[in-house]
Parts: C-alpha cells; structure tokens; sequence
C-alpha cells in the first residue's frame, strides 16, 4: 500500500468538486420534500460502490472499445471544463431527468446526481495520474461526507443558507476550473507523446 496524503486530498477535493455535494442541497431538500424520506445510508452506500466498481472496470471497458485513459481524461477535462462553467456562471447545460420520487433515494440521488456522468469520467482521469488505494480513500471520505450532508442538508440549509450555497459552489467552480486545465494539459502532452 502506498498512502499520500497529497494525493488523497487532492484527489478528494477534485471529486468532492465534481460530485458539489454542497451545491446539490436544495436538489437534496426537494427530494426529501417529495419522497418524503431518503435513505442516506443506501444512497451514500450505493454511490461509493458505482464510483470504485467504475474505477476497477472503467478501464477494461474502455480498452475493451479501443480507447485509452489518456483520451478519457482528455475527454474528461473537458466535461469537467463544462460543470465548472455550470457552477461559475449559474448555468445548465445538462438537465438531470427527474425520477420517481419512490426510488429517490437510489435514482436519481445516488445515480446520476452524486455518482454521474462527471464523477465518473473524473474517477478514470484521477487513475491517469493517481496510485488506485488513495483514489478509493479519496472515494471513502467522499461518501462518508456525502452522508453526513444527506443526513444534515435541512440543517446545513439553514445555517449556510442560499447565498451561502451559491458562493461555496462558486468557489469550487475555479477549482475544479483550474484542475480541467491542469488535467488536459497534463494528458495531451501524452497523446502527442
């Protein structure tokens, strides 16, 4: 096992970015209001596993296509170009369809909203530059947050409220902003290579 912490934390931040947990609240807030109930537990427990299955056989299916991680993490700069100018700007540029409020707590709360096309496509790009066991640690802490939100949100709402909110998903908008451009910089190179 070779832990860095460096590279948990940064790998958490970049997935903590992408997934906006925070930003997601008022989504979390309507849910709960329509199900009348969300299952943190299963909905936290549900998206760690597609996130590490995802990072286990992302790869094997990618290669199983004829493409390598070098042009996915290219490819995921750019979606992560995109949700960073979401974030910044206000603006949708892909609408989550809305799910059945029974299953809420699975679909669309575990997937897509927090283990989505983004976090996805993020995880195999973190694979490109990252060792595999501080990747699953960053997931962990990741899903261990994100069940402290769900099980919190109404609370966290109130305290933070919503220009609170709009300003935190500003914030991680640059971030994440600055870690597309530093992600396809890094990746290019290595197509080109």
């Amino acid at each position: 096992m070779n832990f860095d912490f460096k590279e948990i934390f940064t790998a958490f931040m970049v997935l903590f970015a992408v997934i906006d947990i925070i930003g997601n609240i008022p989504i979390i807030i309507d849910l709960r209001k329509k199900a009348g109930h969300i299952q943190s537990e299963k909905a936290s427990l549900i998206a760690g596993v597609i996130m590490i299955v995802f990072l286990f056989l992302g790869q094997s299916l990618l290669s199983l296509i004829g493409i390598d991680v070098n042009s996915f993490a290219v490819a995921g700069a750019f979606i992560l170009f995109f949700i960073a100018l979401e974030m910044i700007l206000g603006i949708t540029l892909y609408k989550e369809e809305e799910g059945d409020a029974i299953t809420a707590s699975v679909f669309p709360l575990a997937f897509p909203l927090i283990a989505g096309p983004g976090s996805l496509t993020t995880l195999l790009s973190l694979r490109a530059e990252f060792s595999i066991e501080n990747i699953i640690a960053a997931v962990i802490l990741n899903v261990v947050f994100i069940y402290l939100v769900l099980k919190t949100s109404s609370k966290i709402e109130r305290i933070i409220g919503q220009n609170g909110i709009k300003i935190i998903r500003k914030i991680f908008g640059v971030i994440l902003l600055a870690i597309s451009v530093k992600l396809f910089a890094a990746n290019i190179k290595m197509l080109f290579a």
